[in-house]
């Protein structure tokens, strides 16, 4: 039977895989698969907190770039991961999977504020825990978010789950030739400006010395395996 390496892991989605074959929104069937897949993983015992962005439904960086103002813009992609954050949350009770929702912006309607004691007591009751809302503030990403979530909740690593097998020299999707790395250090990110996490969010992990994963969500049972120790995807570390 397999086992898991990790103890606690914080599980970063971008918006966009929610979308499936689709370029907009939600599809259903693309949330339900992750949320098989985290059922799997939280089966193992693994204590799981995830962070899901929002660009399937607003991206606050280009509605600025078209003139919007920037915190006006950055707050509703923070309200598109909530959207996204009790998506997943539905799919996942449907399996039987007990969740919380922890929004950074207060919402006590639709899920609980953000508390980290309270974030902590729910992952070691076994629940798994949706974060929310960014950081609550504006001009920080979703990556960001992660990176401060999963140091908050002392995760033992952040699994950046992505469309493509790792981090790669150069655009893999237009160079033919890109070279992708088994092993990088956070340095090597920042100077060779890698578009994996922005830079605040990859200076945080190495300021906490938290290692980052970077795998393919797009073949299925890819999370349980890199939770269990397959050699797959990219290792960030210092």
């Amino acid at each position: 039977m397999d086992k898991s390496v990790y103890k606690r892991v914080l599980l970063k989605l971008s918006g966009e895989v929610l979308m499936g074959k689709g370029s907009y929104g939600i599809d259903l069937d693309a949330v339900s698969s992750i949320a098989g897949e985290i059922r799997d993983v939280a089966r193992l015992g693994v204590e799981i907190g995830v962070v899901v962005g929002g660009g399937n439904i607003f991206r606050g960086f280009e509605a600025n770039e078209m003139g919007m103002e920037r915190t006006s813009a950055d707050y509703m992609g923070m309200l598109a991961t909530v959207i996204n954050g009790l998506a997943l949350q539905s799919a996942l009770e449907r399996l039987d999977v007990v969740t919380r929702v922890q929004s950074a912006i207060e919402m006590k309607q639709i899920a609980e504020p953000f508390i980290q004691r309270r974030a902590v007591r729910h992952l070691e009751k076994g629940r798994v825990v949706i974060f929310a809302g960014g950081t609550g503030n504006p001009y920080f990403t979703t990556d960001t978010a992660a990176s401060l979530r999963a140091v908050e909740i002392k995760a033992d690593v952040i699994l950046k789950a992505t469309k493509v097998d790792g981090v790669y020299d150069k655009d893999p999707v237009k160079c033919s030739d890109a070279k992708m790395f088994t092993e990088i250090s956070y340095n090597d990110i920042l100077t060779r400006h890698l578009k994996v996490m922005d830079a605040t969010a990859i200076s945080l992990c190495r300021e906490n010395n938290l290692p980052i994963i970077v795998f393919n969500l797009q073949k299925k049972g890819n999370i349980r395996r890199v939770i269990c120790g397959k050699k797959m995807g990219t290792r960030v570390r210092g």
